[in-house]
């Protein structure tokens, strides 16, 4: 078994389309110390000439044992010469969600101490355990059917700046702790990872004696698949007027028997609403019990209008909760989930809801949309002011459509559809990973064969 966990980082560095720097998230725990490890010993043996090593270590700041354990993993990184940087959650802690915030803060700090290193990309240890587990929530949650049963995504990019990269989910965790025992390496085991407050953890005690994974028909390679699908009909079926407004082809609109086309009209909804996910499926079977009547009308879901017309389709921000926010010189913020606004003037600006803007409600009939649904979409529309009515003087504020849905997690398994979004609404791809193809669950390539780095992109 400890071979398997060489073979696995020396597979990952073969996967790469050229030499880079690997950040390593290392937290102490036996898959985190494993990965670093793993990789120290490929890169050193000389598998791949130009690659090189940093790690991180994230102390949450929720134990009192957590600063002591980062500088226990310091100690063991200057041993093996890896350079290293501790980074702490700094502030106050949410009172509920905690998990998820924390999950939150620790990809941004990593994104911080990658740049910090110079690092090309993000290694983390997530094992196959860690997939069933995820998959499991998911089911249980009723997210595992289709697109979600392909669980985690062996490449992610977070926030539009760095790719997380998971070599290891072909793994299990049993693999890893023998690797390090037999290389006579400890490691820490959490404490919150037996906590039954959590999800995960009891999740995790539900599945223990079971060595099946959660059914998930769906690999890797066919989420790709159904996301280059559903971005073809999107190309074809939808066209987004000024980032305001969707206009859907009417004889797509109520083809809601069709996955891949009900997640892609889904998704261009999710991201009109400035929302990160999609809908439940009790409001996804409402808004298919609508559209697939093929009556005119309009319904609201996920803060967004359906407006059925004789026509067509259009899909446009519900007028409400419409909240304003002021930006600073030299600041940026975003607005409703939809619009991020950077402040290059010398004066404080404030963002509202243009409520029937006429300068917006022209720019929509202009691009085609007929005055009724115009006049609809403009009242979302935002309007910057300066926050002192006695300021004068022009605004100077760039402003950019946020795709809620993608911006911050983007599973690589999903970036033809989120750059076929990103295009609908004015934005440019995102960046490509640096890795030539994903991996499906079972650390398999396309097709189920195992991975041997072809020389083509498939995210």
């Amino acid at each position: 078994m400890p071979e398997a966990v060489i073979a696995a980082a020396r597979q990952f560095l073969r996967s790469f389309a050229k030499p880079c720097r690997i950040l390593a998230a290392v937290s102490g725990g036996s898959d985190s110390k494993g990965l670093l490890l793993a990789l120290h010993s490929a890169i050193g043996n000389g598998d791949r000439e130009g690659f090189s090593l940093v790690a991180c270590t994230i102390d949450h700041g929720l134990r009192p044992e957590s600063a002591e354990e980062a500088a226990v993993v310091a100690a063991f990184c200057a041993e093996l010469g890896v350079p290293h940087l501790v980074r702490r959650w700094q502030g106050d802690k949410p009172r509920t969600g905690i998990q998820a915030a924390a999950r939150q803060k620790r990809y941004e700090l990593l994104a911080d101490a990658a740049a910090a290193l110079g690092a090309d990309c993000i290694a983390t240890g997530h094992t196959r355990d860690d997939q069933r587990e995820t998959i499991a929530m998911r089911s249980a949650r009723g997210e595992g059917e289709g697109p979600g049963s392909a669980g985690m995504a062996s490449t992610m990019l977070y926030a539009r700046r760095i790719w997380v990269l998971r070599p290891f989910l072909g793994l299990s965790r049993a693999e890893i702790r023998a690797f390090l025992t037999a290389r006579g390496v400890e490691w820490f085991d959490d404490p919150s990872n037996a906590n039954p407050l959590f999800e995960r953890v009891r999740v995790r005690s539900e599945l223990q004696g079971s060595q099946e994974a959660p059914i998930a028909p769906w690999s890797a390679t066919q989420r790709a698949a159904s996301s280059a699908r559903a971005a073809a009909l999107i190309e074809s079926h939808i066209r987004v007027h000024e980032t305001a407004a969707a206009e859907v082809a009417l004889a797509q609109a109520g083809n809601m028997s069709d996955a891949d086309w009900r997640r892609a009209l889904l998704s261009v909804a999710a991201v009109l609403g400035g929302r990160n996910h999609l809908p439940g499926h009790a409001t996804i079977e409402r808004i298919s019990g609508f559209l697939q009547k093929g009556m005119a009308g309009r319904m609201t879901a996920g803060g967004v209008v359906y407006d059925r017309r004789p026509n067509g389709l259009y899909l446009y921000r519900e007028a409400r909760s419409l909240s304003s926010c002021v930006i600073k010189p030299g600041e940026t913020n975003v607005w409703d989930g939809r619009f991020s606004v950077t402040n290059g003037g010398r004066h404080p600006v404030v963002v509202t809801a243009s409520d029937q803007d006429s300068q917006w409600n022209q720019r929509l009939i202009d691009s085609g949309l007929p005055p009724g649904v115009a006049k609809r979409a403009a009242r979302a529309a935002p309007h910057i002011a300066p926050a002192q009515a006695e300021v004068a003087g022009s605004i100077r504020a760039k402003v950019e459509y946020r795709i809620a849905l993608y911006d911050t997690f983007l599973p690589g398994f999903d970036r033809t559809m989120a750059d076929t979004v990103a295009l609908l609404f004015g934005r440019v791809r995102y960046p490509a990973p640096p890795v030539h193809d994903v991996f499906d669950r079972n650390g398999e390539g396309p097709g189920g064969l195992p991975w041997q780095g072809h020389a083509r992109t498939l995210c």
